[in-house]
C-alpha cells in the first residue's frame, strides 16, 4: 500500500511538472511571435546597419546584394517552407489560447479562392496560426489548397523579416502579388485577406463583434477579375485576447491613429494583455482566450475582366449576407448568446 501510494504521488508530481513545462513553452512561443510582430523588422534593419560598420561588413554586403536580387520574390508567390510551417513551436502557440480551425465545406483544387478574414483583432493571431502554420491542420482539412496570408507590403522591405514571413506562406497585400497568385500560379490557391485592415483594428475590444466591410469592395472586384471564389471566414474570440483604449471619433487620439493609417498603412493602438509571469498583471502577452476560426461556404464567382460597379455591389452584398449567416449559425456554439448581432460598418 505504501509503495503504491509513493508511486502515485511521484506520477502526480511528474504530470504536474510536465504541465508546467508545457505552459512555459506555450508562453515562450507566443512571446517570440509578439516580439516578431512588433520589433523584428526594425531590429534586423538596425543590426544589419551596425554589421556594415564592423569588420564583418562583407556578410551584410552579401545579404544586401542577395536582397536586391531577390526583391520581387514576395510578389511572385514568395518562398514557403513546409519545414518552418510545421515547427513544433506553432503547436505550443496554438495550445496557449487554444486556437481551432473549423471546416464547413470542401474546396475544389480546380478553383482559386479569396478568403475574407474577420475580425482583424490587434494582431490577427487566428489568421496567422491557422493559415501561416500547419498547427491547426489547414493542409489536412483542405488538401491541395495552398493558403497565402496577405499582410502589409511594407513588411517585405525589412531585411530578414521578409524571409521569415515568406517561409510561412505570407505575401504582400498588393495588386501585383494577388494578381500573380491568382493568374500565374495555377489553381488551388487561397489568398487570405483581413478585409477590415487597420481601420477595423482601431475598434476591436473584448465583447464586441463588429467588422469594417460596407465600403471594402476591392477584394470583390479582384475576385471577379480572376474568377476566384469568395469564402467568408469568421474568428470567434479574436477580439478577446487584448484590451484596447478606444478613442472616440473626433478626439486627438483617433486623429493621430488615422494619420498613421493613411500615410504608413497601419494604425498605432494602445493595448495590453497579461504579464509574462502573472495573468493578473499587464503586459504584451495576449490573454489565453479560445479563438475558433470558421471557414464558411465558398461563393462561386464568374470571371469578368472589367466588372461594372453594379456587378461588384451585387457580389459584395452576397458576401456580406453570407458572412452574417455564418456568424449567426455558429455564434451560440462558441459562447455567444443567440441575441448577439454582427455589426457591419
Amino acid at each position: 500500500g505504501t509503495g503504491s501510494s509513493i508511486l502515485s504521488a511521484l506520477q502526480d508530481l511528474f504530470w504536474l511538472s510536465k504541465s508546467k513545462v508545457e505552459k512555459q513553452l506555450q508562453i515562450i512561443s507566443v512571446l517570440q511571435w509578439v516580439l516578431t510582430f512588433l520589433i523584428m523588422g526594425v531590429a534586423c534593419t538596425l543590426i544589419l546597419m551596425y554589421i556594415l560598420c564592423t569588420d564583418c561588413w562583407a556578410i551584410a554586403a552579401l545579404y544586401l546584394a542577395w536582397l536586391v536580387f531577390d526583391w520581387n520574390t514576395p510578389k511572385k508567390g514568395g518562398r514557403r517552407s513546409q519545414w518552418v510551417r510545421n515547427w513544433a513551436i506553432w503547436r505550443y502557440f496554438r495550445d496557449y489560447f487554444p486556437i481551432r480551425l473549423v471546416k464547413t465545406h470542401n474546396l475544389l483544387t480546380t478553383r482559386n479562392y479569396i478568403f475574407g478574414y474577420h475580425p482583424h483583432g490587434i494582431m490577427g493571431l487566428g489568421a496567422f496560426c491557422n493559415f501561416s502554420t500547419e498547427a491547426t491542420g489547414v493542409g489536412q482539412k483542405f488538401p491541395g489548397i495552398r493558403p497565402y496570408l496577405a499582410t502589409l507590403a511594407g513588411n517585405f522591405r525589412m531585411p530578414i523579416l521578409r524571409d521569415y514571413l515568406m517561409s510561412g506562406g505570407i505575401c504582400p497585400v498588393n495588386r501585383d502579388s494577388i494578381d500573380y497568385i491568382l493568374s500565374k500560379n495555377g489553381s488551388g490557391n487561397a489568398i487570405i485577406i483581413v478585409v477590415g485592415g487597420a481601420a477595423e483594428s482601431l475598434n476591436c475590444t473584448p465583447g464586441k463583434n463588429s467588422v469594417t466591410l460596407k465600403n471594402r469592395k476591392g477584394f470583390v472586384k479582384l475576385a471577379l477579375q480572376h474568377g476566384a471564389d469568395l469564402v467568408p471566414v469568421y474568428s470567434f474570440g479574436e477580439n478577446e485576447v487584448y484590451k484596447q483604449v478606444i478613442f472616440e471619433e473626433g478626439s486627438w487620439g483617433r486623429w493621430v491613429q488615422k494619420k498613421f493609417q493613411k500615410h504608413i498603412g497601419f494604425a498605432p493602438c494602445i493595448f495590453h494583455g497579461r504579464g509574462l509571469f502573472s495573468s493578473n498583471t499587464w503586459g504584451l502577452l495576449p490573454y489565453s482566450k479560445p479563438i475558433t476560426t470558421v471557414v464558411g461556404e465558398p461563393i462561386t464567382i464568374p470571371k469578368i475582366d472589367n466588372p461594372s460597379q453594379r456587378e461588384v455591389d451585387f457580389y459584395h452584398s452576397m458576401y456580406v449576407n453570407s458572412l452574417i449567416k455564418l456568424f449567426d449559425k455558429y455564434k451560440s456554439k462558441f459562447g455567444l448568446p443567440e441575441t448577439e448581432i454582427l455589426e457591419v460598418n
